[in-house]
């Protein structure tokens, strides 16, 4: 009986893990590779097009991870040892998780504007350009937007496996 919990304990931690690796790995070779480069070949219009397209792929990896990691961390959370209840902070564990969930809680934020916000507002510069009517500055000012949430996601991500790393030393 004992290796059941064991095994689905195995199984959360593994799906945490890679949809850890999935999530961060996209912002981070997003952010740190692709951009960088694309910014110095493209124009600006090609750049804002191709961020558009990078962008909505990433968004829709990234919210099917964001469930995973939240099914799987809630259940860890709750079997932990150290876990003594909702917004029980009353030790180092406790704190590291919060911190955690604090980081989450505003990477989650950013990633909904730039769905719900920035990404339609890209699909109509785009539909725009196709009309002829296509307004540069505004394609500028939405890429902008766009590489700065992305890059405050990156730093939040950074900060998530650090709040993870003080929870499992504590």
């Amino acid at each position: 009986m004992q290796e059941a919990p064991t095994l689905v304990m195995a199984v959360f931690y593994w799906l945490h893990m890679l949809a850890t690796v999935v999530w961060i790995g996209g912002l981070a070779a997003l952010a740190l590779l692709v951009l960088p480069a694309a910014r110095r070949s493209l124009d600006h219009a090609a750049f804002a097009a191709l961020l558009g397209r990078l962008q909505s792929r990433l968004q829709l990896v990234g919210w099917l991870c964001l469930a995973v990691l939240g099914a799987t961390g809630m259940f860890q959370m709750s079997a932990h040892p150290q876990y003594s209840g909702f917004l029980s902070i009353d030790n180092p564990w406790a704190a590291a998780i919060l911190g955690k969930h604090v980081a989450i809680f505003l990477m989650v934020a950013a990633s909904a504007y730039s769905t719900w916000g920035l990404m339609p507002a890209m699909r109509r510069l785009t539909l725009l350009r196709a009309s002829g009517k296509f307004n540069e500055i505004e394609a500028l000012h939405l890429a902008r937007q766009e590489s700065l949430l992305l890059n405050a996601n990156l730093v939040l991500s950074a900060l998530v496996l650090a709040f993870t790393a003080w929870a499992r030393v504590s």
